[in-house]
């Protein structure tokens, strides 16, 4: 008689991403449940990634994915067919032993992801509960959400050198109340833009894609979107940016393209420490290149006991850095990205050496995202204590902010929102 988590079939599919480019779904059949998952893409990608598999040529920008699609039906459904669904480290060691790369530049990182996210899925459905409550059935956190109002960098043409604007609406009483205060400081940012006439449209992660000239002032009409919608900057909601640093590093330095200064490390430090001082900024990312640790320790020994120093193209979801990253002190928090990692136990293992070396961590979608919830499942079964998806526009993002608020729904009273302290013991 087969066994109820015995994997019987394995597919893959082309489906689009919120960039209009192909990714990969997987779908994972037992006898009683079925998993499926789609693999994001980024734009800024940290060079110690897992790398998508895109098949190159005329069609679709040489972004499609047949290649992948095909290796999920081949060699890992060959790989998987009859393992235990409920295996997920035996599932995604399989993976790695198909593709032999450590970047699954084999396989592909977007059919590695995919299959095992689905797996996972799959596992969950036939214990007939939601991911969460497979991968914890005690969790109750909701995390800290932080929130995109203006995009910039890579995001949005280069408009501003910041990539990402972002609010952290930690005084909010629930995760709800805390997205319901985004969409007010969204809809004020808005205006501010409108009335200036500097709005250009929205960028990829939807947020407001603006026409400013500095990226100080993006930071004065991001307070003064938090003011327009009746809140205290600094007491109720704070500010989070993502300064993507490796991309704007130059053969000079630090290239702040939209205001034509090049600034060398000290002077970019400087920089950072002007903005950190004037502005009620609770978290920073990438500060600084992923090939420049001193400069990413300088900073988060300046100012890392009040404020969230986040780690992402710098560490790359790898469990080795991470560990690193805390013997020298260089952030204090981890970005979560499971397509960086390639595999969900890879992703947990960076999560849980944060978590033994006192980090801070922050499960996060990526610029190119479809209707996939997993990562809101992975935030509250994983215990992060952040979760960060984009803007509270567009289908890809908003499905995400309304499944976490299903499982805030599910949890009832027996929940708690993680507010401040989800950015760790720095701000609480």
């Amino acid at each position: 008689m087969t066994d109820s988590h015995e994997i019987v079939a394995v597919r893959g599919a082309r489906r689009w991403d919120s960039r209009g480019r192909p990714t990969v779904e997987v779908e994972i059949r037992t006898p009683v449940g079925v998993g499926r998952a789609i693999a994001p893409a980024g734009a800024s990608t940290g060079t110690g990634e897992a790398v998508d598999l895109r098949d190159g040529g005329p069609g679709f920008g040489g972004m499609d994915v047949a290649t992948a699609v095909r290796n999920v039906d081949t060699v890992i459904a060959k790989a998987l067919l009859g393992r235990r669904v409920d295996d997920q480290a035996g599932i995604d060691t399989a993976l790695e032993s198909v593709d032999g790369t450590s970047s699954f530049a084999s396989i592909g990182g977007n059919a590695a992801v995919a299959t095992s996210m689905a797996a996972a899925h799959a596992a969950a459905a036939v214990e007939g509960v939601p991911l969460w409550r497979h991968l914890n059935p005690d969790a109750r956190q909701l995390p800290l959400p932080e929130i995109q109002i203006f995009g910039g960098g890579a995001h949005a043409h280069g408009r501003i050198d910041l990539q990402d604007l972002m609010v952290v609406p930690y005084g909010a009483s629930s995760f709800a109340e805390a997205v319901d205060w985004a969409v007010e400081i969204h809809r004020a940012g808005g205006r501010w833009l409108d009335d200036r006439g500097r709005l250009a449209g929205v960028a990829d992660e939807g947020g407001w894609w603006p026409a400013f000239d500095s990226n100080v002032q993006a930071l004065d009409a991001l307070v003064a979107a938090i003011e327009g919608a009746g809140l205290v900057p600094g007491d109720q909601v704070g500010i989070s940016i993502d300064v993507a640093s490796t991309q704007l590093v130059t053969a000079e330095g630090y290239s702040l393209a939209s205001e034509g200064r090049v600034l060398d490390r000290d002077d970019w430090r400087a920089e950072l420490l002007t903005w950190l001082s004037k502005y009620p900024i609770a978290s920073i990312e990438d500060p600084f290149a992923e090939d420049d640790p001193a400069g990413m320790q300088s900073i988060t020994t300046a100012v890392g006991e009040r404020v969230q120093v986040v780690g992402d193209d710098f560490l790359v979801t790898d469990a080795k850095r991470v560990r690193a990253a805390a013997d020298d002190r260089s952030v204090n928090s981890v970005l979560i990205k499971p397509n960086q990692a390639g595999t969900l136990t890879r992703a947990k293992a960076a999560f849980d050496a944060a978590a033994a070396e006192g980090l801070g961590a922050i499960v996060s979608a990526r610029s190119g995202e479809t209707e996939d919830v997993t990562i809101a499942h992975l935030a509250v079964g994983w215990g992060s204590g952040g979760f960060k998806v984009g803007s509270v526009t567009r289908s890809e993002r908003t499905a995400k902010w309304n499944e976490m608020m299903r499982i805030e729904e599910e949890l009832g009273a027996s929940g708690r929102f993680a507010g401040r302290a989800g950015l760790g013991p720095w701000l609480r």
